[in-house]
């Protein structure tokens, strides 16, 4: 169960309406290394970790990007409401995605096309599992990066700016993760298994590093 706080983890307070530099950070809501895609993975990964520090970190990371997401998301708002028709003409990046959503807030990618589960994966192996998660934190620091480049709203890149730090602290988590991971499973071997389906493994097959 989740404990919902009414308030955002970082406030979001834009005085600007800017629609093209909403079409762009509107991928970190529902594009491919998006908060959405995170959130969902890692929530999903968690079940099948075997181990308690791995899956209540998994838990507090994916619980995290739901309120990144929602950060995302009112940025997206503040950027485009109150706009006039002659505001969403005179912004040809925006409107595409006005004519399908007008301002509402929607999943998808900057180029345009919608969140899908296929850009995120569980496959109940540790190592998989967490390596995804670790380029995962790595793609999204990059994206918030990139939108830092285009915007020059101190307001957003305020927030921005936040969300990039924490994707460095995740992946700094993740990575620890992994290392402990490794400790409490076999980590002289260059083959990990897969604790969630491979119960025994014979010695035979076990590659030594």
């Amino acid at each position: 169960m989740f404990h919902y706080e009414k308030k955002l983890q970082f406030p979001v307070k834009i005085t600007t309406p800017n629609p093209k530099l909403a079409a762009f950070i509107i991928s970190q809501y529902g594009g491919p290394d998006g908060e959405l895609g995170a959130s969902m993975r890692y929530l999903s990964q968690r079940y099948s970790m075997p181990f308690a520090e791995a899956k209540g970190l998994l838990t507090d990371i994916g619980t995290e990007e739901l309120g990144h997401m929602e950060m995302v998301a009112a940025i997206v708002h503040q950027l485009t409401r109150d706009l006039s028709d002659e505001e969403v003409r005179a912004n040809p990046t925006f409107a595409p995605y006005f004519v399908d959503h007008t301002t509402g807030v929607y999943p998808t990618a900057a180029s345009g096309f919608p969140w899908t589960a296929a850009s995120i994966q569980s496959t109940g192996d540790v190592i998989a599992d967490l390596t995804e998660d670790l380029a995962a934190e790595q793609k999204a620091r990059l994206t918030y990066d990139n939108i830092l480049r285009l915007s020059d709203d101190p307001d957003v890149n305020n927030v921005i700016r936040f969300l990039r730090e924490r994707e460095i602290v995740h992946f700094q988590r993740f990575g620890e993760c992994i290392r402990l991971c490794k400790e409490k499973m076999d980590a002289p071997n260059i083959y990990l298994s897969n604790p969630a389906f491979d119960k025994t493994q014979p010695a035979n097959t076990r590659s030594r590093g």
